[in-house]
């Protein structure tokens, strides 16, 4: 087996590498997370429906994740120039920041062979309180069900599961070429959208995803293969892959939960039992026991009471709790144990 040599990496061709955040805040129980719809930079894409700087917003603009190109010789590090990016789109100071994934799917931008070269993105997941943005990019808080409307079940199934998901679906996987893979797809439907013998898995965001693209049921399989959707996409669809991101984002802070205690970073620093739990409701989409969650909690460790109470209307005054970061390192291992499943 030979080494890379350097004509190697001469002929390796053109790779333009950009930066993704997904910024996600708790605010009045309902998960958000920060999109820009203005963009000026050599990624912005009218194609994919970002206005440039000057360029008047319509309807049709769509909204994208922050994101920027990484400069070499601009930004020391990754994280350096995706911090730059996310300030100059909504000056907000990123505190809670994890790389999230590398996507380099050919053909994900659809500049590249305008551009002569593939373009990666890698994706990061930051943690924040929400706080009005501004800056260049005209960003504004969304609520991420917004964009994915099957993923939240707090009040129940989403009827957008049974009216329209679930018919897609089965007729998808009906019209397969085989006996055999037919019965693969119906495998992959119940895996991602459970059956009566498989429970839903609030972590598989990206499988149900990716799921709805091959099957043709949202809209970027539409833009992106160039053929009609079976049914109507009710949710909404955002530039390039970034969707994509998100789902991977929020599968990734979903299943994080389970083993580390980053529910923290979403709340302020004193908060009640029950602010806590909705926020952990927020994320997972699921509905979860208060006296379960409350014992857990408090088992844990990582809170302790401050003695004072919170008035809330129609009940009575409730302590107040702050997160006890002392004790994080030596609990990283076993997790924090929140039940975060569902009811």
């Amino acid at each position: 087996m030979t080494g890379f040599g350097s004509d190697d990496f001469n002929n390796a061709g053109n790779v333009q590498i950009g930066l993704t955040a997904v910024i996600v805040a708790v605010t009045d129980a309902e998960p958000r997370i920060l999109v820009v719809r203005r963009v000026d930079h050599a990624l912005a894409s009218n194609e994919a429906g970002v206005a440039r700087q000057g360029e008047e917003l319509s309807e049709n603009t769509l909204e994208a994740l922050p994101y920027g190109p990484f400069y070499p010789e601009h930004h020391r590090t990754l994280d350096m120039g995706l911090r730059n990016w996310v300030e100059e789109q909504t000056e907000l100071d990123l505190g809670y920041v994890e790389q999230l994934y590398t996507f380099g799917d050919r053909g994900r931008d659809p500049r590249e062979q305008e551009l002569g070269a593939r373009v990666l993105s890698i994706g990061y997941l930051a943690l924040a309180q929400e706080a009005k943005p501004s800056g260049a990019g005209e960003a504004l808080w969304q609520n991420w069900y917004r964009y994915f409307p099957w993923e939240d079940w707090r009040t129940g199934k989403p009827a957008i599961i049974s009216e329209e998901i679930e018919p897609g679906l089965e007729n998808w996987a009906a019209t397969a070429p085989s006996p055999a893979e037919i019965r693969e797809r119906f495998a992959r439907i119940d895996a991602c959208f459970g059956s009566e013998e498989v429970r839903w898995n609030e972590d598989r965001v990206l499988e149900r995803y990716e799921l709805l693209y091959e099957a043709g049921l949202v809209t970027e399989a539409r833009r992106d293969q160039g053929f009609e959707a079976s049914v109507q996409d009710h949710s909404h669809t955002m530039v390039l892959d970034h969707r994509r991101i998100l789902a991977t984002a929020m599968g990734r802070l979903r299943g994080k939960l389970k083993y580390r205690p980053v529910v923290f970073e979403l709340v302020p620093p004193t908060f009640t039992l029950f602010e806590l739990q909705k926020a952990v409701e927020a994320i997972t989409g699921n509905l979860l026991h208060k006296q379960n969650f409350r014992r857990l909690v408090e088992k844990s460790g990582l809170v302790e009471g401050t003695g004072k109470y919170e008035s809330r209307t129609g009940g009575r005054p409730a302590e107040t709790f702050r997160y006890v970061r002392d004790i994080l390192a030596e609990r990283l291992t076993a997790g924090p144990k929140l039940p975060v499943g569902k009811r």
